[in-house]
């Protein structure tokens, strides 16, 4: 079966926001959850049976924290929705919590397209 090399970039973006995490406040778990994203992605790629639970391990623990944000992410929206990009620099709170949610959503997309919720993950 021909390989798609997708996965593999993919899983590069993966690494790559799990290394610019190493200069945040809290580097630890978004290290952790962003590699766990990359490996999926490499362990897809190799045929591997462990990326099933992987994705669902980290589909889980993305929307649980996800949930854990919606209320700061509302409150920036009603707001106005300011921008979250001026400066690298978290200089207020929303801004913190909202890109820690939007980061939370991009991961669970990225599990999420494992469909790990299901028996069997087939080729696509």
């Amino acid at each position: 079966m021909k390989k798609n090399w997708w996965f593999l970039a993919a899983a590069a973006i993966f690494l790559l926001f799990g290394l610019v995490q190493l200069n945040d406040p809290d580097p630890l778990w978004w290290t952790v959850i962003y590699l766990a994203a990359a490996v999926s992605y490499v362990g897809y790629f190799f045929g591997l049976s462990f990326v099933r639970w992987l994705a669902l391990v980290g589909f889980v623990v993305a929307t649980i924290w996800a949930i854990t944000l919606i209320p700061p992410f509302i409150s920036w929206l009603k707001m106005g929705a300011p921008t979250i990009v001026g400066s690298m620099k978290a200089t207020e709170p929303h801004i913190e919590f909202v890109r820690e949610f939007l980061g939370l959503v991009l991961l669970m997309a990225g599990f999420g397209w494992f469909k790990p919720w299901r028996r069997h993950i087939g080729r696509y």
